[in-house]
């Protein structure tokens, strides 16, 4: 019997892996950030350990609280610079970025295993790499050694065909399935997205599917490392790390889901679970004080430039504040030298700096009582922005910009 991508993967780590078995292995990279990372180091101390084993392949971003708001986190982000100067491990400032899509940008690599004390570290799937988010003694332990244990997970195979219809994006594909699956329809399952439509799907949108399988109750959430793989990272000026790795075409699924990407439609997820999700179309009306567009889900360069091309020479509704947060210190430069931030300034958009920014409701964005937000993050429970009496929609960077304009949610394809 053939393997799975995640057979695979795991498999380069302990030969013979296969579903259901529990394996140990080294680790290619273990990263924290700086909500959970403090509860990783004090840990990590408590448990005895002195000494970071693979300090070269541990890394501490500091972006979800970044500048930070209060005293009680500005001095949680002295705890983790201590830790990085005393272990020799690296650090990300302020304003570098979100933690998932650096490692996007400069890490993760096809057949890695990494973790992360961050439930959203799926997100490296997308380059074919087995990443998943661990609690912080299982991070705390895994910086110590150098290794952690898994247990393998049975797959199921999301074969795509066809292509994107105008305005329609990977964000409206990763809510419908999720809608379709359940919260927890997917529960420590690996999803291996497969089919002829990976040709034409971009690593920007891979990493917005891979970073909410997780949403629905999915340990990984994986693509094989294809063309656009090796495309991306040539982009990233790490051609080096580029291998190709794809399932065996006899591999053993528990589940085989077919979508047709030409039959989607813009989704919305509503308050507040992700998988309340509808079409725009049952949506479009509800009126909105805030848009959001940014996060690890939807801050990269090709969100910004859709967001963009929506907005440029329309005006942002006086009665919504339209919040962006690039996802990188990269993502901003580009942006600002292919005009798209001036021209999302321009329609009257806040600029916030790259990090995680009003996505888990600790700052720069929070929402007031019976406010409604739609947002292009990946979570939507209440409480989430900061404000249990508000509500939070979850959409597309197209549906978050055309909706900014008419202030309630509305149909992207309608501005495009």
């Amino acid at each position: 019997m053939g393997k799975t991508l995640a057979e695979k993967i795991l498999g380069y780590k302990s030969p013979d892996a296969h579903t259901g078995d529990i394996i140990v292995g080294d680790l290619d990279l273990v990263f924290v950030q700086d909500t959970t990372g403090p509860l990783v180091v004090r840990q990590f101390k408590e448990s005895g350990f002195h000494t970071i084993a693979k300090p070269q392949k541990a890394i501490i971003f500091l972006d979800h609280a970044a500048p930070s708001p209060n005293r009680e986190l500005s001095n949680d982000h002295m705890l983790l610079r201590r830790f990085a100067k005393e272990n020799g491990s690296s650090i990300f400032r302020i304003g570098d970025g979100i933690c998932h899509q650096l490692v996007a940008e400069g890490f993760a690599a096809p057949g890695d295993v990494i973790i992360g004390s961050d439930s959203h570290t799926v997100t490296a799937g997308a380059l074919g790499a087995f990443a998943t988010g661990m609690g912080s003694s299982d991070t705390a332990v895994a910086l110590a050694l150098g290794k952690t244990w898994l247990r393998v997970p049975e797959s199921f195979l999301i074969n795509l065909v066809g292509t994107f219809p105008k305005g329609v994006t990977g964000k409206d594909l990763i809510l419908y399935l999720i809608g379709q699956l359940g919260a927890d329809g997917a529960t420590y399952k690996a999803l291996e997205f497969s089919g002829e439509a990976l040709a034409h799907i971009t690593m920007s949108q891979r990493l917005t599917i891979a970073n909410m399988a997780v949403e629905a109750g999915a340990k990984v959430g994986l693509f094989p490392s294809d063309e656009v793989t090796k495309d991306f990272l040539a982009a990233q000026r790490r051609e080096e790390s580029y291998k190709p790795i794809y399932p065996d075409a006899d591999a053993d699924y528990e589940r085989v889901i077919s979508l047709n990407l030409n039959q989607l439609e813009p989704m919305v997820s509503l308050p507040h679970t992700v998988d309340n999700v509808l079409p725009v179309g049952k949506v479009k009306g509800v009126k909105i004080q805030q848009a959001f567009i940014g996060t690890c889900t939807n801050g990269r360069l090709e969100d910004l430039a859709m967001a963009a091309s929506i907005l440029r020479g329309k005006k942002v509704h006086s009665d919504v504040r339209l919040l962006v947060a690039p996802a990188s210190r990269q993502v901003l430069m580009q942006a600002i030298e292919l005009g798209y931030i001036q021209s999302l300034i321009e329609a009257g958009a806040a600029i916030l700096p790259p990090g995680c920014a009003a996505c888990l409701g600790l700052h720069q964005g929070i929402l007031g009582d019976g406010e409604v937000c739609l947002s292009t993050a990946n979570r939507n429970f209440k409480g989430r922005m900061g404000n249990p009496e508000a509500m939070i929609y979850l959409a597309s960077p197209a549906t978050a910009a055309a909706s900014a304009i008419k202030g309630e949610i509305t149909d992207p394809r309608e501005v495009m």
